[in-house]
């Protein structure tokens, strides 16, 4: 199985400019070759656009700067190209899973930037890596390699950090699991309710928000082009870069400790892009991060062979009775404790769905109610799949009244047959 291990590097000023020198150029081949596939009617492939961006575009005085630089990140550069809009096609028709992915676009030289490096372009050599063209860099290795490095990309972020990404072939050590299910209800304040009674909240980011809010307004400000524009703007992002690193350092760890923990994890499917409208909450709601931590739990699920489960959006976990299977209806979202009516159970709210998300749970409740424990409450009971006001149940009805539905009919048919006079 193939993983990425992510490391800090250090590099000299010389190396810095050189490093600059090479996102440069690795850039302007990206945005060469993403030109010509827009302006074709058919697509090029990959060797005609390392052919035309690279090898000919080398001999013109335009861009006779690509030799200074290694050529293998900019082969790559347009290998990538090549995978993205493969993958941009294979969204379209539906044959990549997942959510629809927009076709590539132009890179600029204030956004992240990257390049790639086979096993021709780097070697490790003891605590120093060599790329080529620039040079032995010093690397922080906050862990060793587990095995030889297939490719490394060198990625410079917004607030100016260099990083060195290896994807190297892991196997990953599969611990015999202390639970066997475990069901969690993700919110904004408490971020994570398990069905085991354990509840894990936010980290606070009001001391950053604070900082950011204060920076941005200033950035606002100041005159675009100058340096002093660009001191702030490199202050912004690393204000937005240390909350970024909080939240995935929050994230990594609970995700890591519910799939060491447990054989099957199961998470509501949430409507985020439909939350994030809700102008009240869409900041509370975007910096919790609950996409980013369904997709670590899925992935580090396959990684340690663990069943990762997502029940549909539409299940009403926060309706229903997790001791009984009695359903209550919709509860305005400020009711934070119920109790029910059908069996006296006091249930916090997020504590209940959690139970229901629990697959243990929710089997033990469907058998429960396929033997007619949830019947207790009639009158109050709704059907399961149809909860209009034509489904309830009526307090007045009796059970031991007879139907007069078939003595109805025989008096119609005598009054059609002429045996008798329909009574007025």
């Amino acid at each position: 199985m193939k993983s990425r291990y992510q490391y800090r590097i250090y590099p000299t000023p010389g190396q810095r400019q050189s490093l600059a020198q090479l996102f440069g150029c690795v850039r302007v081949v990206w945005n060469d070759a993403l030109f010509l596939c827009k302006q074709s009617d058919k697509l090029p492939n990959t060797s005609e656009l390392q052919k035309i961006c690279i090898t000919q575009a080398k001999k013109t005085n335009a861009r006779e700067w690509l030799e200074q630089v290694s050529v293998v990140p900019l082969q790559q550069s347009v290998i990538d190209l090549g995978v993205a809009f493969k993958n941009f096609f294979q969204s379209r028709s539906g044959k990549r899973k997942g959510r629809k992915i927009k076709p590539p676009r132009f890179k600029r030289k204030t956004n992240r930037q990257s390049a790639r490096f086979t096993q021709r372009g780097f070697r490790v050599k003891g605590s120093k890596v060599y790329l080529a063209k620039i040079g032995e860099i010093k690397t922080h290795w906050s862990r060793p390699l587990p095995s030889e490095p297939s490719s490394v990309t060198v990625i410079k972020d917004c607030a100016g950090r260099y990083f060195l990404s290896f994807v190297v072939e892991v196997e990953p050590e599969i611990k015999p699991p202390q639970n066997p299910s475990i069901g969690i209800d993700l919110g904004i304040k408490t971020f994570a309710s398990c069905s085991n009674r354990e509840k894990v909240n936010s980290p606070d980011y009001s001391r950053l928000y604070r900082k950011l809010k204060r920076c941005q307004r200033r950035l606002a400000k100041r005159e675009r082009g100058s340096k002093r524009r660009e001191r702030m703007r490199v202050k912004v992002a690393k204000l937005n870069a240390q909350i970024r690193d909080k939240r995935k350092d929050f994230l990594h760890k609970l995700s890591t400790k519910v799939v060491n923990d447990n054989q099957v994890i199961a998470l509501e499917d949430l409507n985020v892009s439909g939350m994030l409208k809700n102008r009240k909450l869409s900041r509370a709601i975007s910096q919790a991060g609950w996409y980013e931590f369904r997709s670590l739990c899925e992935g580090k699920a396959n990684k340690h062979n663990r069943d990762f489960r997502v029940i549909s959006r539409w299940e009403p976990t926060s309706q229903v009775c997790s001791d009984c299977g009695y359903r209550w209806g919709k509860i305005d979202l400020s009711v934070r404790s119920i109790l029910c009516i059908n069996c006296g159970a006091e249930h916090d709210r997020d504590d209940n769905a959690s139970v229901n998300i629990d697959p243990s749970t929710s089997l033990r409740v469907n058998t429960e109610r396929s033997r007619g424990v949830e019947k207790v409450g009639v009158g109050h009971t709704h059907d399961s799949k149809r909860t209009g006001s034509a489904c309830k149940t009526s307090d007045e009805a009796v059970c031991g009244e007879p139907s007069t539905h078939q003595e109805s009919r025989q008096s119609f048919l005598d009054w059609l047959t002429g045996k008798e006079s329909p009574s007025l």
